[in-house]
C-alpha cells in the first residue's frame, strides 16, 4: 500500500556540552555566555541569523475527533503533541460524540474526552462542532461544563477568535445575531492585533445558505485586518481563498473518515502554525509521522465507535459525460431499500474517467446488492462556494436518476457510467 507522509519528525533528547570563548553580547542583545559561535576568517555555518524572535510562536490545531470515530487516535495525538511541545493546542470542535443523550451519557463522553487531553503539557482551548452542541440538550450540558461557546484571547499580540456554528442549537449551522455583533466588538477592541486567527467549526462561507446563515457578518466585522480561518465538519482537507485570506477545512483527527490519502485530503493530521512577522507559516503534518525516539508508538486504549459492517467487494468503474471523462465528479451508490440502514458507497472520478467505490476503508469496494447511482459534478469556486452543476439535474437525484448499478459476491465488478445531455 502506498503511503504519502506530509512531513516526518522524530523527537529526542540530544545533550552536547560545547566550549566557546565568550563575550558579553552580540548585535541582537543575545547574552553571549549562553549563545556564542567563534567566528574566524571562514567559518562552517551559513549565517548567524537565528531563527528565534521572541515575537513568534507555535501552536497545534486539532481537527474532527468524532462522527464516528476511530480506536486510538484522538490519544495517539495527544501523545504525539507532548513531543512536539507546541506553546498550546486549540480545536475545531466534534470532540464527543454528542447528539441528543441524557446527561449521563455526555457524562461519559466527556469525561473520556478530558483524561485525554488532560495528559496534554500545554493549555487545550474547546471548540464547539456541531457533536457537542448542536442539540439543545448537549449544548446545555456545554454551557454548565464550559461556559461559554464563543471567546476570544490573544497572545503575542495575535488574537484569537473562536466561534458558535451552531448557533441557534438545532440551526444546521450558523453564527446568531448576538454572537455576529460580539465578533464585531471584539474585532473592533482589538484593532491593533498584528494577526487574527478565526476558529469555527462548520466552514459556513461554502454552505448552503451562506449569504443569510451569519458567516457574511462575522466577515464584514473582521473587515480589511489581516486574518486566517480554520474550520472543520467535512472531515476532507480543502484550502479556499476569500477576500484575498486564506480559509482552511482541515481534515480528521480521528473523525469518521475512509482514509483516501493525502491526495483525496483524507488523513489524520495536527496542523503546526508558526506565528511569523508576516503571517502563519503552515505544515499539516499526517500523524503517522511522528515517533518517538525510540520509535516505539505509545500504548493506549481509546475505544472506537461500534458499526456493523456487511462484506464488501472490489469495485472499479469508468464515468463518462458524452463521451469525455469527469474528473473530480462523485459516484455515489445508495443500496435500494431502506437507505437509513443501509452502507453507501462512493468514489472520486479521476482525470481518465476511472474510479474505485470506497465504503468503510479506501478502496474497498461495496457490499453486495442492488443500487441506485448518482452523479455529482460542481464547478468549484475559489470562495468556496459550489459552482454551477456541469450535470443535468437528473443525475444527482434518487428518484429521477436512470443509473442503476448491481454488485456481486466474488465476481469481476466493472461498472461504465455513460451520462448524456
Amino acid at each position: 500500500m502506498r503511503r504519502v507522509i506530509v512531513a516526518t519528525l522524530v523527537f529526542g533528547a540530544v545533550g552536547a556540552a560545547v566550549a566557546f570563548s565568550t563575550f558579553t553580547q552580540d548585535g541582537a542583545g543575545r547574552d553571549e555566555t549562553r549563545t556564542h559561535f567563534q567566528r574566524e576568517g571562514l567559518n562552517p555555518v551559513t549565517h548567524l541569523r537565528w531563527n528565534d524572535d521572541p515575537d513568534e510562536f507555535q501552536f497545534a490545531i486539532v481537527s474532527d475527533r468524532t462522527g464516528g470515530h476511530r480506536a486510538n487516535v484522538f490519544s495517539q495525538a495527544v501523545h504525539k503533541l507532548n513531543l512536539m511541545q507546541p506553546a498550546f493546542v486549540v480545536s475545531v470542535g466534534d470532540l464527543i460524540e454528542g447528539g441528543k443523550k441524557p446527561d449521563t451519557q455526555y457524562q461519559k463522553e466527556w469525561q473520556e474526552f478530558d483524561g485525554f487531553v488532560a495528559k496534554l503539557t500545554m493549555p487545550f482551548f474547546y471548540v464547539s462542532g456541531n457533536h457537542d452542541v448542536g442539540a439543545r440538550e448537549s449544548a446545555k450540558f456545554w454551557e454548565g461544563k464550559l461556559g461559554r461557546k464563543h471567546y476570544h484571547f490573544v497572545y503575542r499580540g495575535v488574537l484569537f477568535i473562536a466561534l458558535n456554528s451552531d448557533d441557534p442549537p438545532g440551526s444546521g449551522g450558523a453564527i446568531g445575531a448576538e454572537q455576529a455583533a460580539w465578533v464585531k466588538q471584539v474585532a473592533e477592541a482589538n484593532r491593533d492585533a498584528r494577526w487574527t486567527i478565526v476558529l469555527v467549526h462548520r466552514p459556513l462561507w461554502a454552505a448552503k445558505g451562506a449569504g443569510s446563515n451569519g458567516w457574511k457578518q462575522v466577515e464584514e466585522s473582521l473587515g480589511d485586518r489581516r486574518y486566517t480561518v480554520f474550520a472543520g465538519h467535512i472531515h476532507r482537507f480543502e484550502k479556499f481563498t476569500r477576500n484575498g485570506r486564506f480559509y482552511y477545512q482541515l481534515a480528521t483527527t480521528g473523525g469518521s473518515s475512509v482514509m483516501r490519502g493525502v491526495e483525496a485530503g483524507e488523513f489524520d493530521h495536527i496542523t503546526w502554525v508558526t506565528m511569523k512577522k508576516d503571517g502563519p507559516l503552515l505544515a499539516h503534518v499526517t500523524l503517522d509521522a511522528i515517533h518517538a525516539e525510540d520509535l516505539k508508538p505509545a500504548v493506549t486504549d481509546e475505544p472506537g465507535s461500534k458499526r456493523v459492517k456487511a462484506p464488501v467487494y472490489a469495485v472499479r468503474g469508468q464515468a463518462y459525460f458524452e463521451g469525455t471523462p469527469m474528473p473530480g465528479a462523485v459516484v455515489l451508490l445508495t443500496p435500494a431499500g431502506d437507505v437509513k440502514k443501509a452502507a453507501r458507497a462512493s468514489g472520486r472520478v479521476a482525470a481518465d474517467g476511472s474510479f474505485t467505490l470506497t465504503t468503510y476503508r479506501a478502496n474497498d469496494g461495496a457490499a453486495a446488492g442492488e443500487y441506485t447511482v448518482t452523479v455529482f459534478w460542481r464547478e468549484r469556486l475559489r470562495d468556496g462556494q459550489a459552482g454551477a452543476s456541469l450535470l443535468p439535474a437528473r443525475y444527482g437525484k434518487l428518484s429521477e436518476t436512470p443509473l442503476k448499478a448491481v454488485i456481486q459476491p466474488g465476481a469481476k465488478n466493472e461498472l461504465v457510467l455513460e451520462l448524456k445531455k
